[in-house]
């Protein structure tokens, strides 16, 4: 479980992440460019952090996390780019699917992973579920904080609040279930569901803070 907390921690920014800057009335532009860049960065240093913090509870093969995760992040980014420049009117009609893929692929990951460690989850599922949303609001809160500290406009400490505080789960589920343990994936899986309920929440309050502020501009 705590390789599982670490490794979640250990993954780039989720696409997610960009979604909920938009509505956030943050800076897109910013949210997305630190996603690519942290996305493309993954092979190389999400397996030396988790080399770092997690080899303590399990073996940890950075090298198999490597091509781990040059195939389930990389190549398919490769592939997907590809793909558009070579059929771009099928790949219009095809993107209106796409999000729905998406969410069902998302929802059978976490159905195949709760259902092979039902007995874990039951037995330590609040103290996993406690430890994701601390893991998550500190994110979220110090993603901010330090962006206020380097002199970031609001709606660029709002970006870099939601890349810090949201995490590629999917991805994190993933390499748990392929390198340590089912179990290890319970956390990337809470956390899947988590970081979603708690960035539209934020994103919510932020877009109606932005909204008030708009109105007392004007009058």
């Amino acid at each position: 479980i705590a390789v599982g907390v670490i490794l979640v921690g250990c993954c780039p920014g989720g696409t997610a992440s960009n979604v909920m800057t938009f509505l956030a009335k943050g800076n897109t532009a910013l949210s997305v460019a630190v996603t690519t860049l942290s996305t493309l960065l993954a092979p190389f240093l999400t397996p030396v952090f988790i080399l770092l913090f997690a080899r303590s509870w399990l073996p940890v093969s950075p090298e198999a996390l490597f091509l781990s995760i040059v195939q389930v992040v990389l190549i398919p980014i490769i592939l997907g780019v590809i793909v558009k420049l070579f059929f771009k009117k099928q790949v219009t009609y095809a993107v209106q699917a796409l999000p729905l893929v998406s969410v069902a692929g998302i929802v059978v990951i976490i159905a195949a992973v709760v259902s092979a460690n039902k007995e874990q989850i039951l037995q330590s599922g609040l103290l996993i579920l406690a430890v994701v949303i601390l893991h998550n609001g500190l994110g979220l809160l110090f993603g901010y904080l330090i962006a206020k500290w380097c002199k970031m406009d609001i709606p660029s400490r709002r970006a870099i609040s939601i890349e810090v505080g949201m995490q590629n789960s999917g991805l994190g589920a993933a390499l748990a279930t392929a390198h340590f343990s089912p179990l290890a994936a319970v956390p990337s899986v809470i956390f899947s569901v988590w970081h979603n309920l708690s960035g539209s929440w934020l994103a919510t309050y932020w877009s109606k803070r932005g909204n008030a502020e708009n109105e007392k501009k004007k009058s």
